[in-house]
């Protein structure tokens, strides 16, 4: 089969290698598309600490089976599904104080990182996943929808974090996938204005295209003086980074109300710290939480937003292209010209 290996930082290669063979407990999935994520993009830009090369990446994906192992039940050949790229063993610490998305032992099936990926004609799911976080398609949706299961589990567990409650104000700071994902979660929980803001007035037209009230381009004004502007000076009930930069943590923050929550969704580069006013964080009772990673429930919830329609994934994916312009997606994704890109091996 044809697969996208990643050697090094900038240096990824198509090539022929052999078809993953499975176990009794997994299935083989036919990818139909796989999505560009922004932790694709920066392990083409530098690398990442959890990735052994050469190793095929890409975990955003669905498809068909096209095998299934001896022991599978749920599932068979024919199926159109969907597979988030982990799942937890529910045994270790954290699976037992209920952070799943903590698991002790989730590299061991991290399609991507320490499992073969998805950007490749095949992949396998390993066993736990199939147990866990895979999950038959209806023909109404689409394998590109269907592919940003793993992404929105990943914002609906932020979003159970920041305990959004009808009327409220929400700020997301980012109009990549994750901040618009965030934007619909937002109004789906009730926000009255959710306020987006972003650099690019493309992205800011596809945030008022998914929900957001008000648009911030914060190239061109103040935008901590605008979310107080338009808060009457309070702030904003709940505010969520999703850019993952040490300024915009400390802005999300500075944007966030007395008794206000602030959730830290975008990773920021490794050993990177950020200042804050302890005399806020204590007399003004703030909340600031980090988000990681998805959790079985999260799947779940992802895959019914997407299957009733409640999510609309569609303005998110703005290109399509063949898994062989890999590289040149990659790098339309770092010049900031397409939200997300749907990569099709059969093309």
């Amino acid at each position: 089969m044809k697969a996208v290996r990643f050697y090094a930082p900038q240096d990824i290669r198509l090539e022929e290698v052999e078809t993953p063979k499975i176990g009794p407990d997994e299935i083989l999935v036919k990818v139909e598309t796989a999505l560009t994520c922004g932790t694709d993009v920066k392990m083409y830009r530098r690398g990442h600490p959890l990735v052994k090369p050469p190793l095929i990446f890409g975990h955003e994906f669905a498809g068909v089976i096209a095998e299934v192992g001896e022991n599978v039940t749920r599932f068979k050949e024919g199926q159109r599904v969907v597979a988030a790229n982990s799942a937890p063993c529910n045994a270790c610490f954290f699976c037992k104080i209920g952070k799943q998305n903590l698991c002790e032992r989730l590299l061991e099936t991290l399609i991507g990182f320490s499992v073969s990926g998805a950007y490749a004609e095949y992949v396998r799911v390993p066993a736990s996943i199939v147990k866990q976080n895979t999950y038959e398609l209806p023909n109404n949706v689409s394998f590109e929808e269907a592919a940003l299961l793993e992404p929105l589990a990943c914002v609906v567990n932020g979003n159970a974090e920041a305990n959004i409650k009808i009327g409220d104000t929400v700020v997301v700071i980012g109009a990549g996938p994750i901040g618009l994902m965030h934007v619909q979660l937002a109004k789906i929980s009730g926000a009255k204005n959710v306020i987006c803001t972003d650099l690019r007035e493309e992205r800011l037209k596809i945030a008022a295209e998914v929900g957001a009230d008000t648009l911030i381009n914060a190239s061109e004004e103040d935008q901590l003086k605008r979310v107080k502007d338009v808060t009457d000076g309070l702030g904003a009930d709940v505010v969520i980074e999703a850019v993952g930069l040490p300024r915009t943590w400390e802005l999300a923050v500075d944007m966030t109300r007395k008794a206000g929550t602030t959730i830290l969704f975008g990773g920021c580069p490794s050993g990177t710290k950020i200042t804050l006013d302890t005399q806020r964080i204590h007399y003004e009772d703030l909340t600031i939480k980090g988000v990681f990673h998805h959790t079985p429930l999260s799947v779940k919830r992802a895959y019914e937003l997407i299957t009733s329609k409640l999510f609309n994934g569609r303005p998110l994916i703005t290109d399509k292209m063949p898994l062989s312009e890999v590289e040149q997606a990659l790098q339309r994704m770092i010049e900031g010209k397409c939200i997300k890109i749907a990569l099709e091996p059969t093309c």
